[in-house]
Formats: structure tokens, C-alpha cells, sequence
């Protein structure tokens, strides 16, 4: 029988991705010139045997939905359990999406149905490829109510994250928000192993209490009465909830280490499949240490970028230090360096964009410059 379900929990996502995210949410962002940063923590838990899988959604998810499809490029199109897309409730008296804790309860038969006894929730913008099965055997040798997923943070984080104090046992003392005091390295990844039987407990108590928000209130709040513990990733790890950590993390996927930690173990990395013919790459081309997906016509000149599907650099184009959202097309003799294009974004001749590592040049959706 399947030990777990999964919930991939988009409500009140920490979101400040700017452009990025004004016509979509957070989990839809593309990333690693072919795949969407839902892809990840999806991919995870089918790797992991897990298949049955909910996304509580909040706002912004057309193109998540059409991403998504029926789940079949992850196995998830099944007769029993597969991919449920659940949209938000909304509070009848003012129409706004409350929290993670009210869209659960509004969506218990969901829980109730399912025949599994734990559940792993995950966020959206955590890039890494693990195992929950062995965060599942932790939490069960150590008789866990909970156990959180960190990291140890190599070097500055740009991501927001919370914090954990976590002792030589690996009990978790303290959970504080990015903007607490706690000075420790240890990083949440947000995913967390419960039992089913405890989360709705936890659901309907802190609901009755007025609380509505799973790890703020129902986590951080119980910490002292509750057997929380941690377990420590050493895989590569990124959280991409900022402009600055999207590039960063998008940059260091041209690390070949890097690269084959992340796609190429022996569990891969899932994503919608679109059939496109490879990059075409003229006389005139020339491309260095760069990722370039299939669909694109390289003309002009490209160094330490990311190129999405689709995307056309002409005659005498230089582009460096960049990330090239989906079909954008870049006219000759234009210069990009340390800049994110979305989708769709056309460049004419002769133009000069810049912008500097720790705050690149952003260009929204289907812009004209």
C-alpha cells in the first residue's frame, strides 16, 4: 500500500519575482530553459512512488492549469488518485482567499478520501531532487509529529526562507521567519512529513482558534508540545522566490556539477513535452558556455546565457550573462548583458540593455523595446 500523498501548496507563496509573476504565479515561472518551477517539487514526489497529488492553488494559475494538463507527462492521469488541481475558496463575506489552513479544511474530503496515512507538503519554489521516502524512514525511526526539510546555507542567501534551530539529535527547537534574529545557517526547504490524522487535526484546532496559516500557526506555535524534527538535504538546493536568487540559481545551472545533480541522477526531472526541432545555428553563430533549448535560431553571438524554446538571436546580436524567456526575438546588432527577458519580448535593432548581476535588466511579457 502507498506509505504517502503529496500536496503542493501554493497559498500565500512568498512571491517578489516582480515581473515575473504579474501574469502568473509563482510555481508557473519558467526556469532551466525548458521547465516550470513546479516541475521540481512534482517530480519529487513521483520519483518518490507518490501518486496522488494535490495542488491547492490561489491566484494566477491559467497558465499553471495549462502547464499541468491532465498530469500525464508525470504519470499522474489515473483512474484512482493522480493530479488534482484544486482552486481557492473564497470567504463568502468579502470574497478574499484566506489561508492555507481554511483552503485544507474547505478541501477536507480530499484528505478524507485518500487512503494514505502521511502527507508530504511541499511549496513551489524549491528547486532540488530528493527522496521523501527517506524523509519518510527518518520521521518514522525518530517517532516525528513533523519533519521539516533544510539545507545548510553555502553562501549568501537572496531567496527568503525561514530558519531552524535544530539540535545534535535533530530536534527542531525554533522555526523564525526571514526576518527574526535567529543567526543559523540551517534553511527550511517548506516541505514537511505529518500523518494525515494529525494535519486535519491540526486544520480544524487552529481554524477554531482563529489561526489560519499551516506553518505560522499550526507549526511555530506548537513547537514545544510537538515532536518536530529535522532532516538535512546535501543535495544542490536553490529557493528562486526573488529576482536576484531566480538569476543566481538560473546562472549556476551553466555549473556542468551543478547541472547533472539537479537532471541527471537516477531520479529525472519531469516537465510538459512540447516537439519542436533542435536549435539551428548558422555561419555567423557563435555560442559559448550556454544552455540552449530546441526551436531556437542562433544568428549572432550568445556567452553564459539561457536561451528558452523558441527564441531568435539575428545577425550581430550579442547576448551575455542573460536569461531569454520563450519565443523572444532579438533584431541584429542589439546588445543584452545581465538581463531577464519573458516571454515573447522583441528587441529592434540596434538597442543596448544592461543591467548588473545583483539587479539585472527585466523586460515583462511580450514587450516591445
Amino acid at each position: 500500500m502507498k506509505r504517502m500523498m503529496g500536496v503542493i501548496n501554493l497559498v500565500n507563496e512568498p512571491d517578489e519575482l516582480e515581473e515575473l509573476t504579474y501574469t502568473r504565479c509563482v510555481a508557473s515561472v519558467p526556469f532551466g530553459a525548458r521547465y516550470r518551477l513546479i516541475d521540481f517539487g512534482l517530480s519529487n514526489m513521483v520519483n518518490s512512488g507518490i501518486d496522488n497529488v494535490a495542488v491547492f492553488t490561489q491566484h494566477k494559475y491559467r497558465s499553471l492549469m495549462d502547464h499541468l494538463g491532465s498530469g500525464k507527462e508525470w504519470d499522474l492521469d489515473r483512474k484512482r488518485g493522480g493530479l488534482f488541481t484544486l482552486p481557492a475558496v473564497l470567504q463568502e463575506t468579502t470574497g478574499m482567499s484566506r489561508g492555507d489552513l481554511f483552503q485544507f479544511y474547505s478541501h477536507r474530503d480530499y484528505f478524507y478520501r485518500a487512503r494514505e496515512e502521511y502527507v508530504v507538503i511541499s511549496r513551489s519554489h524549491i528547486i532540488c531532487n530528493l527522496d521523501f521516502n527517506d524523509v519518510l524512514d527518518y520521521h518514522l525511526q525518530n517517532h516525528a509529529d513533523i519533519t521539516v526539510v533544510y539545507k545548510k546555507a553555502e553562501e549568501e542567501e537572496f531567496g527568503r526562507s525561514r530558519r531552524l534551530a535544530v539540535t545534535d539529535d535533530g530536534r527542531v527547537t525554533m522555526i523564525q521567519d526571514q526576518s527574526g534574529r535567529l543567526r543559523t545557517d540551517n534553511i527550511s526547504m517548506e516541505m514537511y512529513v505529518i500523518s494525515k490524522e494529525l494535519l486535519l487535526d491540526m486544520v480544524e484546532s487552529c481554524l477554531a482558534q482563529g489561526y489560519d496559516h499551516l506553518v505560522r500557526d499550526g507549526v511555530m506555535k506548537n513547537i514545544e508540545t510537538l515532536n518536530v524534527y529535522g532532516y538535512l538535504h546535501d543535495g544542490h538546493t536553490g529557493t528562486v522566490n526573488t529576482i536576484q536568487s531566480y538569476y543566481k540559481h538560473s546562472m549556476q545551472l551553466l555549473n556542468p556539477r551543478i547541472w547533472r545533480e539537479l537532471f541527471f541522477q537516477k531520479n529525472l526531472i519531469y516537465t510538459k513535452v512540447k516537439d519542436e526541432p533542435p536549435a539551428k545555428y548558422t555561419e555567423s553563430s557563435h555560442a559559448r558556455n550556454a544552455l540552449i533549448a530546441n526551436g531556437c535560431v542562433i544568428e549572432g553571438k550568445v556567452e553564459n546565457s539561457i536561451l528558452f524554446r523558441g527564441v531568435k538571436i539575428r545577425r550581430g546580436a550579442y547576448v551575455k550573462n542573460s536569461i531569454i524567456l520563450q519565443n523572444c526575438e532579438i533584431e541584429e546588432n542589439v546588445i543584452i548583458e545581465n538581463a531577464i527577458l519573458d516571454k515573447d519580448v522583441f528587441i529592434s535593432r540596434g538597442r543596448v540593455l544592461t543591467g548588473d548581476k545583483q539587479a539585472p535588466f527585466i523586460a515583462s511579457k511580450t514587450k516591445v523595446i
